[in-house]
């Protein structure tokens, strides 16, 4: 029985010991939770402010010149002489290439011939036919014979000048589709050329979404090889007929390449500005969270924060405007929300007002 008495101490003890122990870590973690609660929480806060904001709308297309003309061959002939290279700009009536031109040149040559000699035989017969010794008739048919062979002599000699192969535009080779000692017929394709300094892009709009679009939107362009930067843009046109395959209407932006930075045929997305909001209240995007699936902002009130419910409109370059909820007087928090709740304490700080406002 003795034995006994102490096994029974040591259960009483240990359960004491046991119990203690539990309210000592309540106890701590009821004080840490307190010191928390007491601690600030560091924040990045702005003020909202007023800017012209536009509600916006994303296409994409591939980028294509409008100014694209093959330079053909005129005249039959092999090819002799290769000017110039793709990639090379050129001149509008720049020479590109040239034929084989003695056939030509000789048969304009004859007609040059044949014209002086029909000048010669009008100039013989003037005096004739002032003093009445040839037919009025006789005479005309002479005029007639040197009208035509003037007319003759000047086709041999656009021939001749044909078997120079010119741009058609001013631009870029863009292609160089013949090669030295090539036999070229009359209208074969010898060069395209392309003008860049001004592209265009066909973007396709919803039957629902044309309302938005009007001639003389802007909108800018990005092009993935070229990440960050942006490349102006204006809807010049939209089609009044409907692409009756996929439903949508063709709206064409033009773009400005005059720094030659964009090439037909890369693909791009278009951010088309269709609504300006002027003067609107803005906020950073960041600073909005998502509270039972309506937009919230922690505001900064005094030393503590406090989670409103407001209402937005437009979002645009990282940037949402506030319909309802927010004045200008209002202080929001922009970064560090995700360690805060209503009522938090804070140590604000508002070094990113200026990369928002303005």
């Amino acid at each position: 029985m003795r034995a006994g008495k102490p096994i029974n101490a040591v259960v009483a003890l240990a359960a004491t010991a046991h119990l203690a122990g539990c309210g000592i870590g309540e106890a701590s973690v009821a004080d840490a939770d307190a010191i928390q609660a007491a601690t600030p929480v560091p924040v990045q806060v702005v003020q909202p402010f007023r800017e012209d904001i536009f509600a916006t709308y994303s296409a994409t297309a591939t980028i294509s010149s409008d100014a694209d003309a093959p330079a053909v061959a005129r005249v039959a002939g092999d090819v002799v002489q290769l000017l110039v290279e793709e990639g090379q700009y050129v001149e509008a009536g720049q020479a590109l290439a040239r034929l084989d031109g003695e056939r030509l040149r000789l048969e304009m040559l004859a007609a040059k011939a044949s014209l002086d000699q029909a000048r010669s035989e009008l100039a013989r017969n003037m005096d004739l036919h002032d003093r009445g010794l040839i037919s009025a008739a006789a005479f005309d048919n002479l005029k007639f014979t040197l009208e035509a062979l003037e007319a003759t002599y000047e086709r041999h000699k656009l021939e001749h000048g044909y078997a120079t192969i010119r741009a058609p535009i001013s631009g870029y080779v863009a292609a160089r589709e013949i090669k030295p000692g090539q036999h070229l017929a009359a209208d074969d394709v010898a060069f395209r050329i392309t003008d860049t300094s001004e592209l265009i892009a066909d973007l396709n709009i919803p039957q629902a979404e044309l309302h938005k679009f009007a001639a003389g939107h802007t909108a800018n362009l990005e092009v993935a090889s070229m990440p960050g930067d942006e490349f102006p843009a204006l809807i010049t046109r939209i089609s009044p007929t409907i692409n009756t395959r996929n439903g949508t209407f063709r709206a064409t932006a033009v773009i400005d390449n005059a720094g030659g930075e964009l090439a037909p045929g890369m693909f791009g997305r278009f951010t088309i500005a269709y609504e300006k909001h002027a003067g609107a209240l803005v906020v950073p995007a960041q600073a909005l969270i998502d509270e039972d699936d309506e937009s919230a902002v922690y505001v900064v009130k005094g030393d503590e924060v406090v989670l409103r419910v407001v209402e937005t409109g437009v979002e645009a370059d990282g940037k949402v405007e506030i319909i309802a909820g927010l004045d200008e007087q209002d202080t929001v928090v922009v970064v560090g929300h995700s360690n805060l709740r209503d009522g938090s304490r804070v140590l604000a700080s508002n070094t990113l007002m200026d990369n928002f406002a303005g």
